[in-house]
């Protein structure tokens, strides 16, 4: 896959943005909320930190792919 070390580095960093914003979050759900409330929010947790996964490992690979470039010579 070809990708600029940019992109990659902004879905890395997309990612790691992702998980710590939905995991925070989740933790500061308030008490007192019915039941639906909170299906829906563990629903949208967990559905975000899936995406942030598969972006920060598109992320990845297209830094490990940048990187393998680099290294070879020129044709």
């Amino acid at each position: 896959m070809q990708m600029s070390r940019k992109i990659a580095g902004f879905l890395v960093g997309l990612a790691v943005f992702m998980i710590f914003e939905w995991i925070n979050l989740g933790f500061n759900l308030a008490d007192g909320h019915p039941t639906s409330f909170y299906v829906v929010h563990g629903i949208l947790i967990a559905v975000n930190l899936v995406l942030a996964l598969v972006l920060g490992g598109i992320g990845l690979a297209g830094l490990r792919g940048s990187a393998q470039r680099s290294k070879r010579p020129p044709v």
